[in-house]
């Protein structure tokens, strides 16, 4: 007997009684069995979302199934993605001189944690290249002037290798450079960032020096969709830890790197798993 193929369906669609039942109906009148079923209704927006974990015989024709799907889509006004969870994503890691994010995300790979492939890393430094070759990943090393001119040139040609490899996502570990809004554009809701969040916030140069004479309490980091307008994209998850009186500068530096690694992974897994639905600006979450 052979295996049953497992898929992911993530659908949006205005507000109307009997969503959830008529997009049920369909996948069981396809043979589908259910594993998971989430969803959720913003009564402000008028809005439905709903996340779909099933499988089908090995044998049904897949694409059958999409064409059911988008007829119901049409007639309801919906978006939709479908996936096979099995499949990982293709994924290309940004890089620049600090590793504890790219060490992360690493071992969750190599440990199957997350559902990627890590198809290239790139960076804008050579310091990280032996621990991503280590790894028999492909390094590409891509170095960003302050000039603008040159700048645009070189993220031109960092675009170009990326259309080539075709990633269905790009993950900046701890990449620090602004991508251009066109790059983040084309490529909207596929690249994922983390940064540091401080409260109070602290703007310029040593964040933690200034949270620590501010005598701070709290210390996280934020997982969010780039976009144009830097760390203002739609948030995937967050991560937050105490601070204590005794801590030092770089005690506040060792957590932020914990809550930066742990925000970083949950997001990876929750966009690989297709739990994360975007929306005006603002991520619907689905979580595992």
């Amino acid at each position: 007997m052979s295996t049953p193929r497992r898929f992911l369906l993530k659908l949006y669609a205005p507000d109307r009684l009997g969503l959830l039942a008529a997009i049920t109906t369909l996948l069981a009148q396809q043979q589908g069995n259910f594993l998971d079923v989430q969803q959720y209704t913003d009564p402000l927006n008028k809005a439905f979302f709903t996340r779909l974990a099933f499988e089908f015989p090995a044998s049904l024709e897949i694409e059958k199934l999409k064409k059911s799907i988008a007829l119901l889509a049409r007639k309801i006004g919906a978006r939709w993605t479908l996936r096979e969870q099995s499949v990982p994503l293709k994924t290309v890691l940004l890089v620049s001189k600090t590793n504890h994010c790219l060490a992360e995300v690493l071992w969750r790979w190599r440990s199957k944690e997350i559902n990627i492939e890590i198809a290239a890393v790139i960076s804008n430094h050579e310091v990280l290249r032996a621990e991503v070759e280590r790894e028999r990943i492909p390094f590409h090393f891509f170095p960003i002037s302050k000039e603008a001119p040159r700048k645009e040139k070189a993220f031109q040609k960092m675009a170009a290798l990326l259309r080539a490899i075709h990633p269905e996502l790009m993950v900046m570990c701890r990449y620090m450079q602004v991508l251009p809004a066109w790059l983040c554009n084309e490529y909207e809701c596929r690249i994922i960032n983390i940064h540091h969040s401080l409260l109070p916030a602290f703007i310029g140069a040593d964040p933690y020096r200034q949270a620590y004479n501010r005598g701070v309490k709290l210390i996280g980091a934020t997982c969010h969709y780039a976009t144009e307008e830097l760390d203002q994209g739609p948030i995937i998850d967050q991560e937050v830890m105490r601070v204590q009186h005794f801590h030092s500068p770089e005690d506040l530096q060792r957590l932020g790197r914990d809550c930066e690694k742990l925000a970083l992974a949950r997001g990876i897994r929750l966009h690989a798993d297709d739990r994360i639905l975007v929306h005006n600006g603002r991520s619907i979450v689905f979580g595992d």
